[in-house]
């Protein structure tokens, strides 16, 4: 999502940072790309508007045109701009269940997500916030919709077993039986998982208006397709019509969706966009932070983000057992392949490339050079392949050997060639470090095949200096062996 925004914006600045001084005809003419730009991204005209009025007004001052640096000082008004249409600095994504049992109402179309998007709250709250959480479907049409929330209660540790399937009763009533078992039972949490409609009628609202009326929920939730496009709007401002809305989920954000319905639905509802799904595993939901999510559009990165992903992931002994290895210069590819499952456990190099600032001319660099996922997935196969002391010491791989281990991963022996090229590089790169060397990651890009000129246009990403993550409370373990 955001890809073609963030691609038009950062041609923009680019053409902005280039110019050591800005007339104000620059910033105007700038001023209507951009608004483009959101128009094209599906971003509601009425916002669009807004938001670009607010830009210019701040843009166009003698201290932005006159400043050292003002196509960086256009880059942070459109920023902080961007962060105040997604629902400020400060925005809460916690959910308001602190009054046991607290009901958390998901609604939403049929086929937006919903029944996923419960599983992945009740593994959110069960795990980070240590809660008791009910699993409740409501839906009593579509086929099997009940057996799927118990599968997914299962895999989250949430209770369904303790609400047994009733043939016959109507939705309201099965919410009212939901919430009087988890004040028996303890529960912390119910949640309450809807039926939906492919379209807006009568029926529906007048159904999950009445179930809202019974359990009285500390949450209603309208969970949105971002696919949908300016669609997802007018289904936010019929939803909250009839209902009492406190906030947001957005789904299939990783899809191709051009992000116009999340940058619109914060600014026409008013509500908050609390958490963000991404495909359909339980573990993909992030809670929804302008700041973050207004740095991946400009392309300034979400390295918060990113080491989160990396605290969640990696095995701290494991991590400080090969830290020990890298000290002493030490790296085989037992460590190699382990690097390759970590990358691949943190959603993949797509994913944490995207979280880099200057991810598109970062994978503009890497694209000739054969690293991506499925590259990180043949060079497990290939090592998988090798004996253990063929992992240890790879010197060892001579012809015979390693068509033995193409045959083995089912590939080329070239493919075997090209893994061990890139452990080599790898291990250069930690022997240079171990020796008090700063390393060259540039120069090793070039030794994988990127092209100089692609590797040049990496001296020149856009965004703000990396946050130094230190003093916003990461601890120091997390940073050992990065430097």
């Amino acid at each position: 999502m955001f890809d073609s925004l963030s691609e038009r914006l950062s041609g923009i600045f680019d053409t902005l940072t280039g110019r050591g001084v800005l007339s104000q005809k620059d910033v105007e003419v700038a001023m209507r790309e951009i608004r483009v730009a959101l128009l094209e991204a599906d971003v509601a005209l009425p916002v669009a508007k807004e938001v670009v009025e607010k830009i210019k007004k701040e843009a166009v001052g003698e201290s932005v045109i006159r400043s050292i640096k003002p196509g960086q000082q256009v880059i942070k008004i459109v920023h902080d701009n961007l962060v105040e249409m997604l629902g400020g600095a400060e925005v809460d994504s916690n959910l308001r269940v602190d009054s046991p049992p607290g009901v958390v109402l998901l609604a939403g179309l049929q086929g937006s997500g919903k029944t996923t998007t419960a599983g992945k709250l009740a593994k959110h709250l069960t795990e980070k916030h240590n809660k008791k959480v009910l699993l409740a479907s409501l839906d009593v049409r579509r086929p099997a919709a009940m057996e799927q929330l118990a599968i997914l209660a299962e895999q989250c540790n949430a209770d369904v077993s303790s609400l047994p399937i009733v043939k016959g009763q109507p939705p309201a009533k099965i919410a009212r039986r939901a919430v009087q078992i988890a004040k028996v039972r303890g529960n912390d949490v119910v949640i309450l998982d809807t039926a939906g409609r492919t379209t807006i009628d009568k029926e529906l609202m007048d159904e999950v208006a009445e179930i809202a009326k019974i359990s009285k929920p500390s949450e209603t939730i309208l969970v949105a397709d971002a696919l949908t496009g300016q669609d997802a709007i007018e289904t936010a401002q019929r939803f909250h019509e009839r209902l009492p809305l406190t906030g947001l989920v957005l789904t299939r954000v990783d899809g191709d969706s051009r992000g116009g319905a999340a940058l619109s639905m914060r600014a026409v509802t008013g509500l908050p966009i609390k958490f963000v799904g991404t495909g359909e595993k339980l573990d993909g939901l992030e809670s929804f932070d302008p700041k973050r999510i207004a740095g991946r559009i400009l392309q300034q990165g979400d390295i918060v983000s990113l080491v989160e992903k990396a605290a969640q992931r990696v095995d701290a002994s494991q991590a400080e057992r090969i830290n020990k290895k890298l000290k002493k210069g030490q790296f085989d590819l037992d460590d190699y392949a382990e690097q390759m499952k970590s990358i691949r456990g943190m959603g993949g190099l797509g994913t944490l490339i995207g979280m880099l600032p200057g991810a598109k001319k970062i994978n503009k660099a890497l694209a000739g050079a054969q690293m991506n996922d499925s590259a990180l997935v043949r060079d497990e196969a290939v090592i998988s392949s090798m004996t253990k002391q063929e992992r240890r010491k790879p010197a060892i791989l001579n012809a015979s050997r390693r068509k033995r281990i193409a045959a083995g991963a089912g590939v080329e022996v070239a493919d075997v060639n090209r893994t061990l090229k890139k452990y080599q590089q790898m291990a250069q790169v930690v022997k240079s470090m171990s020796k008090g060397g700063k390393g060259n990651p540039l120069g090793m890009l070039g030794q994988m095949g990127v092209s100089q000129e692609n590797i040049n246009s990496l001296g020149n990403l856009p965004g703000a200096q990396t946050p130094d993550l230190k003093k916003m409370g990461f601890p120091n373990q997390m940073f050992r062996g990065l430097k």
